[in-house]
């Protein structure tokens, strides 16, 4: 590689790219029939790197000019996809260096950089496909909201589940009023686990494929452990994942908030296993408080998420015999009736003999990759953006502030992204990124680094406005249904 650019550098060529008009550097081939999506991909090994990675090329519409891991087993494995594409092991060295050749960036990292990649991305035009969850704080999730709104870039959470079929007829079902007003959800994730313990003691040698440090990035200095962190199990690590709830949720998540658009999260209480400061517990049950919608029988809803163990919502409803909860999944429970949606399934109405025969819509198989492209390419739209990933990985990482918490009811101020009642609670709302690697428009603090409830909401970022973009949002999912496609069938 070319001369190393230092941290100093970047950041200041990312300011630079904030002080002007934004102008995306390929958006005038859009207009052509042979138009094509100049793209660099950070992260191509792992648990999603390299399946990111073919699924954008697959779109048929991209060339991948630069590719960037900070393992060097990985980045060859993609090279050999990709040998076209220039090699980097540092992703700010690759967006300093690129920044007037591409158009658009994915983030297939551990959690802990995905905000830090992605917001710096964004503040230079750049269109990002991040992977879920979006971020491992809530503040991060805001500042990405906020920034893509500014840039005006097309974002994707990657929750390529959110396209498929399933998911879709559920919200079509909900919101036609299949149920009638729905009165409360539960999700839930029974399998899985991730690391549960202390931090091991020692250190191991670095393998040389590894740029460690690199690795840490924002997180703060540890040594390297074998076996203990990279490729795979940083995830149970609170430092650098965010358990299962962090894994699952986003996607179980996802098709309850597309169907009842819940607002703002007005409280959350969870309780769970013993855990210590390294590691995430072994489970975890959180209710949450929301504002309330017009799909909601009342002017407020309650949500509560379960991982681990076995699931403590089968005696909620009465199933028909030999059929039960899936392992993960959601139960929606509304006026009229009940949906069980499992994850990566399609949905069943009850009671069976009730909804016997219900007609259930044609929905057109859709692409989630694919979908991203096009609108980066300005054709439709990104319906996993971030205006709706944001708020949705909020409430998220809130349950991961709550089990910190056990039994205690937080009360959240959206507007100022403030506990309000439990003040020690606000010291994980965000985090401190480590000297060196801070990122333009990520500080917590602005000008008054003593005040614990700074608000970071922009004029536009109100509660008010955040429903109406998500209520707009989801009237064109809507009505981008059509009736051409094969019927799901549950």
């Amino acid at each position: 590689m070319g001369m190393k650019v230092s941290r100093r550098g970047f950041l200041k060529q990312a300011a630079a790219g904030l002080a002007v008009p934004m102008i995306f550097p390929k958006l005038s081939m859009a207009q052509s029939p042979n138009s094509r999506l100049q793209h660099a991909s950070v992260g191509v090994g792992g648990m999603m790197g390299g399946a990111d990675l073919n699924s954008i090329i697959n779109s048929g519409k991209v060339d991948i000019v630069a590719i960037c891991d900070v393992d060097s087993n990985h980045l060859a494995k993609a090279a050999a996809l990709v040998p076209q594409a220039r090699q980097y092991r540092d992703w700010r060295e690759m967006l300093a260096k690129e920044a007037g050749k591409i158009d658009s960036v994915n983030v297939s990292t551990p959690d802990h950089m995905h905000a830090p990649i992605a917001l710096s991305a964004i503040n230079l035009g750049k269109h990002v496909y991040c992977q879920k969850p979006l971020t491992r704080t809530v503040h991060e999730a805001r500042r990405l909201t906020e920034a893509a709104r500014k840039q005006s870039v097309v974002t994707q959470m990657g929750i390529q589940i959110h396209s498929e079929i399933a998911y879709r007829l559920a919200v079509r079902l909900v919101q036609e009023g299949a149920l009638g007003k729905i009165q409360k959800w539960y999700s839930w994730q029974g399998a899985g686990s991730w690391p549960v313990g202390d931090r091991p003691a020692g250190s191991d040698p670095v393998p040389e494929s590894l740029k460690w440090d690199l690795w840490l990035g924002v997180a703060p200095e540890r040594p390297y452990k074998e076996k203990i962190y990279h490729p795979v199990q940083w995830r149970g690590w609170q430092d650098f994942g965010s358990g299962v709830m962090g894994d699952f949720a986003c996607h179980i998540f996802d098709p309850v908030f597309g169907a009842i658009a819940p607002g703002r999260v007005l409280s959350v209480q969870a309780k769970s296993a013993a855990m210590n400061s390294e590691t995430w517990p072994g489970w975890r049950e959180v209710e949450y408080e929301f504002v309330g919608s017009k799909f909601t029988a009342g002017k407020t809803i309650k949500g509560t998420w379960y991982d681990g163990g076995e699931n403590p919502f089968t005696d909620l409803v009465q199933l028909p015999e030999g059929r039960s909860l899936p392992g993960g999944g959601s139960l929606i429970i509304g006026e009229e009736g009940f949906m069980v949606l499992p994850h990566v399934g399609g949905p069943q109405l009850y009671p069976l003999e009730k909804f016997k025969g219900y007609p259930k819509p044609k929905l057109e198989p859709q692409d989630h990759y694919a979908q991203w492209v096009n609108a980066c390419l300005g054709e439709g739209e990104a319906t996993a953006n971030f205006a709706y990933s944001g708020p949705m990985t909020e409430a998220v990482q809130l349950g991961n502030v709550a089990v910190r918490f056990p039994g205690q009811k937080l009360i959240w101020d959206t507007a100022k992204l403030q506990v309000t009642n439990v003040a020690e609670a606000n010291k994980y709302v965000h985090r401190k990124y480590r000297k060196g690697w801070e990122v333009e428009g990520m500080s917590w603090m602005t000008n008054d680094e003593d005040r614990p409830g700074f608000a970071m909401a922009t004029p536009r970022q109100d509660d008010e406005s955040m429903k109406n973009d998500e209520a707009r949002m989801f009237e064109r999912n809507l009505q981008k249904s059509t009736p051409r496609a094969q019927r799901y069938s549950s």
